[in-house]
């Protein structure tokens, strides 16, 4: 596979690449290794689904893929995961993410999964986080991880020490490029400016949008309406999208059409399939997209009703995460011990 067509693979659906020209070279010297880090905290819902189907963009690209479950950090944010919880929010996250990178068509097996703890607690780790605290200002760190970690007037020292570790994990696992969430930028702009002091090149940054929630605000785990969860059935799958913000022809904020393009569509093309909006006759008849592109101007133009694109979202979503549903609801007994306030 030539250079312009991993940089494709590894670049399509994402918000931002800090910087493309470093990442090319990368691409063509070999294959370089990426790493996401997800802390175990709440279920894992459609946002982190859109986010994880890039792994298999990494892995036919040939890229070399870590994904990191942080368990420190979890407990770190304000102690979002109970310490007592953190072994079966692992083991949960894990297998949520096996099934949705078996669900994007890739095999999980060609990741490796790290745990935080089996490596942050080391000597050589500990030492070089010490160094960074001293290098680095309570401020700077304060703005690296303001998107990401819980903050307030007078917030735990957790807080604090979380976008250093972060930013120390792309060393530890040896990465070269660093992937996440856009609210992730500001950690690692600051590991792009810490490295390098600490004998780490800086890492090629890539960054997946955020997705819009239902309700047409940002999208909140604790919010149960703005999202669609894992586990959730295919009838509650309908009856959210049903529910959700999605007014005739405007694209701004729209989860649905997020939802439709940053999930749906990448994994309707590998599988050389189309987006079909079903459709009586006396309306139409059946609408058949290829592209996403597509789809949006005849929203935007309104020959796409929002009744017919939910009907047709809500079916292929169900479809998409029937086989991590499956996979997670055979496990009753580790859903109740990652989240026994949800399952018992």
């Amino acid at each position: 596979m030539d250079t312009d067509t991993r940089l494709e693979l590894v670049t399509r659906y994402a918000e931002e690449v800090v910087e493309t020209e470093e990442l090319e070279e990368l691409l063509a010297d070999g294959d370089p290794s990426v790493y996401i880090g997800y802390a175990p905290t709440g279920e894992m819902h459609i946002g982190h689904f859109t986010t994880i189907r890039k792994l298999a963009d990494f892995l036919r690209a040939d890229l070399d893929v870590t994904v990191l479950v942080a368990d420190l950090h979890a407990h770190l944010d304000d102690e979002k995961s109970p310490f007592e919880l953190l072994d079966a929010r692992v083991e949960y996250y894990q297998e949520a993410i096996e099934g949705m990178v078996e669900a994007a068509g890739a095999d999980p097996g060609d990741i490796t999964f790290v745990r935080g703890m089996d490596y942050q607690l080391d000597e050589e780790y500990s030492l070089e986080m010490y160094r960074m605290a001293a290098e680095t200002t309570i401020a700077r760190t304060q703005r690296a991880a303001s998107e990401v970690v819980r903050e307030s007037e007078s917030p735990n020292l957790g807080g604090l020490i979380y976008p250093l570790m972060q930013s120390l994990d792309v060393k530890a696992l040896d990465a070269d490029i660093a992937y996440g969430g856009i609210d992730q930028r500001g950690i690692y702009m600051l590991s792009r400016e810490l490295l390098p002091e600490h004998d780490h090149d800086k890492p090629v940054c890539l960054f997946a949008p955020l997705l819009a929630g239902l309700t047409g605000d940002k999208m909140s785990s604790s919010e149960e309406g703005s999202k669609v969860n894992l586990t959730d059935s295919p009838e509650e799958v309908q009856e959210k999208i049903d529910d959700a913000y999605c007014p005739m022809g405007d694209v701004e904020d729209n989860g649905v059409l997020e939802y439709v393009r940053y999930l749906v569509f990448p994994v309707l093309e590998e599988r050389g399939d189309s987006f079909v909006v079903e459709r009586p006759e006396e309306y139409g008849g059946d609408l058949v997209y290829e592209e996403y592109q597509q789809l949006e101007a005849d929203f935007e133009s309104e020959e796409l009703h929002p009744a017919d694109l939910k009907n047709a979202t809500g079916e292929y979503i169900s479809e998409v995460i029937d086989p991590v549903r499956e996979r997670l609801t055979g496990q009753p007994e580790l859903l109740a011990e990652a989240y026994p306030e949800s399952y018992e």
